[in-house]
Formats: C-alpha cells, sequence, structure tokens
C-alpha cells in the first residue's frame, strides 16, 4: 500500500522564512493567520490527508465509480464518507467569505491544502476542488440573489459544483460550441446540449450539485462573443431554499479513463434543464475564466501533488530495495546487497524529482500569495502589480509543474523496476493520474500558445519586465552574497537566456507567428525553469540566515541547501538547450507537407 505524508514542515517554512505570512497582516484574513494558527490548521489537514483521504486512493482507483440504471452514479467505496468529514471540518469554505458561511482565511492556505488532497487522492480531491472554482465564479460574476441561492450551501459542502464547457465536437475552440438557451419568460432560460469530459458530473456525495454551464442564447452572434454562462442545479431551489424537483439534467454516460479513476467523468444531457444567467449576457467567457483561471493553477498544484507522493515512495522503495554494491565498496557489508539508494544514478533521479518539488511548491505558494494581494488589497497599485503576476505565471504554473509532474512521477515509477508496472505498489496510478493533469484545464500546448501569444505582449510587457526586473534586483543585490555564489550566476545566466528568448519572438514573430507557435512550449519550460531557479535562491537565502539563528536545524537546512545546489548545477542548464530550440525557428517543423506524416 503507498505511503504518502504531507510535507507541513516544508510549507511551514515556506511561510515563516522565504514568504513571512505576517508581512501580509494588512490584508482581510491574514491577521487571523498568524504562524502557530496556520501550523495548527495545515497539522489537521495533513491528518485528514494521510488517515482518511489517502488509504481510498489505491481501492478508489481499482474499483472506480459506476454509473446505475437511473442514471444516478456511485462513487467507490468510502469516498462518500471521507467528502463528509472533508465537509464537516470546514475546509471547504476555508478561505470562502464569512458573510456565506466561510472563514475568510487567506485562500494561500486553501492552496497548500490542496496539494495535501490532490497527493493523497486525486481523484476524490477534485469533487471539492471543482465547487471551489464554481464558488470563485459565483462569488465575483453572480447577482446578489444567486449568490444568496447558492453559495452557503456550496461553501457549507452539501452541494457541490462543477464547470461544463466541453462538447464533443469543441473543446479549445469554444467558439464552436452548440448548447443552445432559450428564455422562459420568467427570468430563467432553457438550456439544452451535450457537455462531455464533465468532472464530478454526478455522484452521490452531496445532495445537489450545481452546474455551470456555457451556452449561446437564440440570436447571439457567432464565436465567443456570443456565449454566455448559466447556473443549472441539477435539482431546482425552491424561494424558501428547499429543494424542489429534479431539473432537465442528466448524465448519459461515464467516461472510461487512464487514470483518476474515482472521480466521475460524465456526459452531462441538458434537456431544457432551467438555468439562470450569471453576468451579462454574451459575456460568458470572461465569467467562466475565472473558474478557469482557478481551476488551472489548481491543476498546477495537481503536478506537483502527484510528483511528492511519487517521489516519497520512491525514496521509501529506494532505501528497502536490496541490489548490487555500491561503486566505492560494500556500505551495508552484513547484507547481501546494498539498498539501491547507494547508486549515483537512484541519487540523480531522486534528487531531480525532490529539486523540482520544493521549487515547485515554493512558487506555487508565491503565486497564491499574489492571489490573495490581487482579491484582498486596499492599495490599487499592489493590486495591479498581483494580478500581472497571476496572469504571468499561471500558463507557466499549469503547463510546467505538470509536464514535469508526469515526468518525475515516470522517474519515480522507475525506481520500482518491475514492480512500478505492477498496479498493487500504487505507483502506475501515480502515473496514470499524474497524465490527465497536462490535458485538461487547456491542453499544454495551449498554456504556451497563451504566455507567448498573450501575457507577454499585454499591457506593453509590463508583468514579463516586472519579473525580470525582480529576478535581476535579486541577483544584483545579493551578488556578493558568499553563501549564495552557487545559486546567483546560473539564475543570471538562465535569466539571461530568457531575456533573449523573448528578444527573439519580439523580433522575428510578429512577421512570422509560426515561429511563435514552434517556440512556446520551450519557451514556457524556459520561463519555468527561470522562475524555480529564482524560488530556489531565495530559499537558499533564507536557509542560510535559519542556520545562522541555531535552534538545531542545520541538518534540515543543508539538506535544502544540497538540493538547491543540484538543480542549479544539474537542472538549470538546460535553460540555453530551451533557447537554442527557440531560436531554431519554424522552419523545418512547419516544412513537410501534411501528406508526408
Amino acid at each position: 500500500m503507498p505511503v504518502y505524508k504531507a510535507p507541513v514542515e516544508d510549507v511551514m517554512f515556506l511561510l515563516n522564512d522565504v514568504f513571512p505570512i505576517e508581512r501580509y497582516n494588512n490584508l482581510p484574513g491574514f491577521a487571523e493567520a498568524t504562524p502557530d494558527m496556520v501550523e495548527a490548521i495545515l497539522g489537521e489537514g495533513a491528518k485528514l490527508c494521510e488517515e482518511v483521504f489517502a488509504p481510498l486512493n489505491l481501492t478508489g482507483d481499482q474499483e472506480g465509480c459506476k454509473r446505475n440504471p437511473d442514471g444516478s452514479v456511485t462513487t467507490p467505496k468510502g469516498f462518500k464518507e471521507a467528502y463528509e468529514a472533508y465537509a464537516a471540518g470546514g475546509w471547504m469554505g476555508l478561505a470562502a467569505p464569512e458573510e456565506y458561511g466561510g472563514q475568510g482565511l487567506p485562500s494561500a492556505l486553501n492552496t497548500i491544502m490542496q496539494e495535501f488532497v490532490s497527493s493523497a487522492n486525486l481523484a476524490l480531491g477534485m469533487y471539492p476542488g471543482l465547487t471551489q472554482g464554481a464558488i470563485a465564479a459565483l462569488l465575483v460574476h453572480g447577482s446578489e440573489e444567486i449568490k444568496k441561492t447558492y453559495l452557503p450551501k456550496m461553501v457549507e459542502g452539501v452541494w457541490t459544483g462543477t464547470m461544463n464547457l466541453t462538447e464533443p465536437h469543441c473543446g479549445t475552440d469554444l467558439g464552436l460550441l452548440k448548447t443552445k438557451a432559450v428564455p422562459n419568460g420568467d427570468g430563467s432560460y432553457a438550456i439544452s446540449g451535450t457537455k462531455i469530459f464533465i468532472s464530478a458530473g454526478e455522484h452521490d456525495m452531496a445532495e445537489n450539485i450545481v452546474h455551470l454551464v456555457l451556452a449561446r442564447i437564440e440570436g447571439a452572434p457567432a464565436g465567443t462573443k456570443g456565449i454566455s454562462l448559466f447556473v443549472v442545479p441539477k435539482i431546482l431551489v425552491k424561494e424558501d431554499g428547499s429543494l424542489g424537483e429534479r431539473n432537465g439534467v442528466s448524465c448519459g454516460s461515464l467516461e472510461h479513463k487512464m487514470g483518476i479513476h474515482g472521480n466521475a467523468t460524465c456526459v452531462m444531457n441538458y434537456d431544457g434543464a432551467r438555468g439562470w444567467l450569471i453576468g451579462q449576457e454574451n459575456r460568458g467567457l470572461a465569467a467562466m475564466f475565472v473558474m478557469m483561471n482557478e481551476a488551472r493553477l489548481a491543476v498546477g498544484v495537481q503536478g506537483l501533488a502527484q510528483s511528492e507522493v511519487a517521489y516519497q515512495n520512491a525514496v521509501a522503495y529506494a532505501k528497502d530495495r536490496l541490489q548490487g554494491r555500491s561503486l566505492t565498496g560494500a556500505k551495508f557489508p552484513d547484507r547481501p546487497a546494498d539498498p539501491i539508494i547507494v547508486h549515483p544514478d537512484v541519487r540523480r533521479t531522486l534528487m531531480s524529482i525532490r529539486a523540482f518539488n520544493e521549487a515547485a511548491r515554493a512558487l506555487v505558494i508565491w503565486t497564491a500569495l499574489n492571489s490573495d494581494i490581487a482579491h484582498r488589497s486596499s492599495d490599487e497599485a499592489q493590486r495591479q502589480s498581483a494580478d500581472d503576476h497571476m496572469g504571468l505565471m499561471t500558463p507557466v504554473v499549469k503547463g510546467v509543474l505538470t509536464d514535469l509532474g508526469f515526468e518525475m512521477a515516470v522517474k519515480a515509477q522507475q525506481m520500482f523496476g518491475g514492480h512500478g508496472y505492477i498496479e498493487e505498489w500504487g505507483m502506475s496510478q501515480f502515473v496514470r493520474d499524474a497524465r490527465i493533469t497536462m490535458i485538461y484545464e487547456g491542453a499544454n500546448g495551449i498554456q504556451a500558445m497563451d504566455l507567448v501569444g498573450r501575457k507577454l505582449g499585454k499591457d506593453g510587457g509590463r508583468a514579463v519586465m516586472a519579473f525580470f526586473n525582480e529576478v535581476a534586483a535579486f541577483c544584483q543585490e545579493n551578488a556578493g552574497d558568499e553563501n549564495l555564489k552557487g545559486f546567483i550566476a546560473p539564475l543570471e545566466q538562465g535569466l539571461n537566456h530568457l531575456q533573449q528568448g523573448t528578444m527573439w519572438f519580439m523580433q522575428n514573430a510578429m512577421a512570422r507567428p509560426d515561429n511563435a507557435g514552434a517556440g512556446a512550449t520551450d519557451y514556457m519550460h524556459l520561463f519555468g525553469l527561470v522562475a524555480m531557479g529564482y524560488m530556489w535562491a531565495k530559499m537558499a537565502k533564507a536557509a542560510h540566515a535559519r542556520k545562522a539563528e541555531g535552534n538545531g536545524v542545520a541538518e534540515r537546512m543543508d539538506a535544502k541547501l544540497t538540493t538547491g545546489r543540484f538543480f542549479m548545477e544539474r537542472m538549470m542548464p538546460e535553460t540555453a538547450a530551451r533557447l537554442a530550440c527557440i531560436s531554431a525557428g519554424a522552419d523545418t517543423t512547419m516544412a513537410l507537407p501534411a501528406e508526408a506524416f
């Protein structure tokens, strides 16, 4: 049975030393989030994930979801009780406004909890995760009546939420969608159409499911300019808030998938279902993008989460599995062989995963704190700067952390040799579950194009220039710090490569857009490497400061510094290769005629 221990200690280092959470006490919800309180909250969350969610991960994968003859869906054994424990603990409303029953705490804490939940049981964690995304969209764009009707029950966790975008003929290009909305004359609309790949679309864990559905009102303009967003409950809600009759929405079938078997991925049929407009007519994408951006960051966290749990199990196996002798002589002469963790290539693999995990976690928390500033600060300049950061980093966090999260899960599986290919060890599940994160909420090629095609030039390049300036300023300020000697020079070189790649696009992509398309993924990963390198430099500075204080943390900080140096020596140099690929342009990529493939 696979194991999982939530990395609370590492998170607290980030929140206390790298991005001190007390600096944010001027923001609503942060004053109550003292370091001791945060540690206590995360400790309880870790306990739920380790003791309740994680034991159901393997069994949920093996059992999967079942669609019943009446169209209802039964989730794997234990899922309903685990979800109820999550809801009863108040975790759904951790960062939600108090006026709707939430606790109003920093959203960064919810992001951290999402990592723990996704490592413990990704399929189960998707049910509350999607609900929190729906809550975010309703908070921003819902009318007062809609918020009053739906949010308290969703925040309480007795109702869950979904988002319905994709149709059989329509994925990335939402302008092609055909689901229609016809006014009923009483303020509601009749929604008809079919949506596919709807995660948590039908299940037995909540008394109602609140669907957010993209549809086109009759007579609306073609393309994305004519799309509206509707709230369509599974069961209609009466004026007094109680549940009424079943709405015209049903699960037509369940998808048979590579992974996340414990999550119900549904084909949803809307047959004149009653729905209510969210926001303005024909502005549905703007409203849905609130949820999509929340989801994209959450999916980036899922990539990290699968890498983390896979790493923990690979380390445990590497310490236990006896194979061969160390190249420098037997380390355990009393045993028939040494554990495989003595071998350099095993160490290289494990260090690669660990170095990614710690940098990715820092990047996630840095971005989550910026989200809190963007949504809670009273300072307009701070909000703008934080919003710029969020827009720039969302495709990086989603694309890079899921690409590498899958890659690291595969590396961890490799540690098991043939046992990694056998289902009972659980490593196959981590790989299979990680694979979807590269696809849903916008496939990673789309994330790369969003970064290069939209985010770089947005507002005259204001966001990317702010990032360049921040990293350059950090390098300049710490250039003379002997402790950071192994961090600053590689970071400066990586930043230089990123700036060169940005300039190459400016000079070569306007006249020929294919150059941007051909180099977008390499640019996204180059950006991700520099962002993670920056995180390691900040962590290294904080680790040296902690060592200087004493308090018995030297061994732990030394391990962190060694991991950071590994990243800078063995992973950061990839920026040069990424730049070379970008600079090669699109000629050979686009040269073959389609019939030659």
